[in-house]
């Protein structure tokens, strides 16, 4: 039987951009256009400018521009930094139903570094996107989302598949080749999920850089050679035997140039991590309702899914990662600030008082499958000093791929993100982004 990792290398490189349906391109942009101002704005956050300066050390002179400032450096260590900035402040894209990958950080860090050290032109970069896009999803898939129950941080280890693919493609792999590619990325796989338990959140950004960065490594090391094994996904110590449980391997390559999993891609609205938007969502809408206060809340208990009890009921988050981690935190924001301005996150309302407060006296409990629609629905429920008891019940947001953000809420979201840049000009970008497919070069679209 043919490996998958060939069936899925022979995919990637046989697709053409005239083979994409409209509406998968235009996801495909709509991704771009979201992980630009993500990492735009992730870039000079503390944590962000570490590792820019460490591939500024270590990099020689090169094409690649690390977003949000005016540094150059060569493809991998710009695919490292933008990476990493994309996911520093949990504002990069995911999918629903989720398979534990973030694509815009594992995907287009690679593909507009690669592209930049390449002069590719739009449409290369779009099908570079999209075929990466279509492998990591099915190798999530595959993995049925178990990484994490093993305490690994699944989008350290799918994203370096995506980032084998953009690269691959781009530096022009033939079948076999690329297969290896697959074969040496599935050693550069990492991620821990300790930060969620004991601190030191920084790391939780560096793995979307690492899997955009050695995705690169893998696929410039077999363009020259190098190889990795062919099984590399289903072999008995493979991807999926060795990182996930209870797995399925005939999703690999299920439905390849039918099934458009790109479709799949959705944006974040707040700071937060993505299992807490359901809830904040659902607090604003009780507040705006309601017209209460932080301070009037006496009580708060979300029902959500397994994992948000398991991994996200944080009643003590220790700095800003682990707070943004915390369903409890993220709800207190939105019922004491602005979740809408990813700046509320910010130390000061980490140790506020009144929403310390808040996030100590929230219950997370597990909502019953009957009433769960899909895996976000949450129930909130909110006691008030005079007695009063809310609740409501939600199961989506503005972002996800059934609800999208209108084209004016994506730029909206995008100036909100970069204003402040120094010698950006949003709406040139914005507008640059948006026709992408008619670039000749990308590195004129941050020019």
């Amino acid at each position: 039987m043919t490996p998958a990792s060939t069936r899925l290398a022979e995919f990637a490189l046989g697709l053409r951009y005239e083979d994409i349906p409209a509406q998968v391109v235009e996801r495909a942009k709509v991704s771009l256009i979201d992980t630009v101002a993500t990492s735009s704005f992730g870039a000079h956050l503390p944590w962000s400018r570490m590792v820019a300066a460490y591939a500024q050390r270590n990099s020689a002179a090169g094409e690649a521009r690390i977003l949000g400032t005016d540094l150059r450096v060569r493809a991998p260590f710009a695919a490292l930094a933008n990476g990493a900035q994309a996911h520093a402040f949990e504002l990069d894209s995911l999918c629903q139903p989720s398979v534990g990958v973030h694509p815009g950080a594992s995907l287009t860090a690679p593909a507009l570094a690669m592209g930049q050290e390449l002069a590719a032109s739009g449409k290369d970069v779009i099908t570079a996107f999209v075929a990466g896009f279509e492998v990591m999803y099915r190798i999530g898939d595959a993995a049925r989302h178990t990484s994490e129950h093993l305490g690994f941080h699944a989008p350290g280890l799918t994203g370096v598949f995506g980032a084998v693919i953009v690269g691959g493609r781009l530096l022009g792999l033939d079948a076999q080749r690329m297969a290896h590619a697959l074969g040496i990325g599935g050693s550069m796989c990492s991620g821990l999920l300790e930060f969620s338990k004991s601190g030191g959140g920084m790391v939780k950004r560096l793995h979307l850089g690492r899997a955009a960065e050695g995705g690169l490594l893998a696929a410039s090391l077999a363009r020259d050679g190098f190889t990795g094994p062919a099984q590399v996904l289903e072999g008995k110590f493979g991807f999926l035997n060795v990182f996930a449980r209870d797995t399925d391997p005939p999703r690999l390559t299920a439905g390849l140039g039918e099934v458009w999993h790109t479709e799949k891609a959705m944006l974040k609205r707040y700071a937060c991590h993505i299992t807490a938007h359901v809830p904040v969502t659902a607090a604003l809408e009780l507040k705006a309702k309601h017209g209460f206060a932080g301070a009037d809340v006496v009580q708060v208990t979300v029902a959500g899914q397994d994992k948000m009890v398991s991994h996200h009921n944080i009643t003590e988050p220790e700095d800003i990662a682990m707070a943004q981690y915390s369903t409890p935190f993220c709800v207190a924001m939105a019922l004491h600030r602005d979740p809408l301005d990813p700046r509320a996150f910010n130390d000061a309302n980490l140790n506020d008082p009144g929403i310390r407060r808040t996030c100590r006296d929230t219950r997370v409990v597990k909502l019953a499958e009957t009433e769960q629609k899909n895996r976000f629905s949450s129930r909130v429920t909110v006691k008030l000093k005079d007695g009063r008891e809310l609740e409501t019940t939600a199961h989506d947001f503005e972002g996800m791929p059934h609800r999208p953000l209108t084209r004016d809420g994506l730029a909206a979201k995008f100036r909100r993100l970069t204003s402040g840049i120094h010698g950006m000009d949003a709406e040139r970008v914005l507008a640059r982004l948006h026709g992408i497919e008619q670039v000749a070069d990308v590195r004129a679209l941050l020019d």
